[in-house]
């Protein structure tokens, strides 16, 4: 199993679930569940790419630690969070699709782990 091509079909699984999510969305209940589950999806995959960012650098070679990327890594918790205050308190957007849009990532991994059991030699 080569980890750069199961990476990159994740990536390929967020982008088509993603765009399923927001067509079923917009079909079933509108342009707004349309726009909250993207971003959602938007969210999680910003997620996803910082924290796959980490495990590559705790990975590598011994790098120097700098003090404003390990600040930056931190603040992201706030930043996502400081998001879906503003979704939940001023937007008009749907809740239940932007929760469901953050669960791109899982749905992402579940569907490359049916692929690795189906097609893996």
């Amino acid at each position: 199993m080569d980890l750069e091509r199961v990476m990159t079909r994740i990536d390929r699984w967020m982008a088509a679930l993603s765009a399923a999510g927001a067509i079923a969305a917009w079909a079933g209940w509108g342009w707004r569940a349309a726009a909250a589950f993207l971003i959602g999806a938007l969210a999680s995959w910003l997620n996803y790419r910082w924290l796959k960012r980490i495990v590559n650098l705790l990975g590598g070679a011994p790098q120097p630690v700098r003090p404003l990327p390990v600040v930056l890594y931190g603040l992201r918790y706030a930043l996502l969070g400081l998001g879906g205050y503003v979704i939940v308190k001023y937007s008009t957007l749907s809740l239940t699709a932007g929760l469901i849009g953050l669960f791109v990532p899982v749905a992402a991994v579940l569907l490359e782990i049916l692929f690795e059991l189906v097609y893996a030699p």
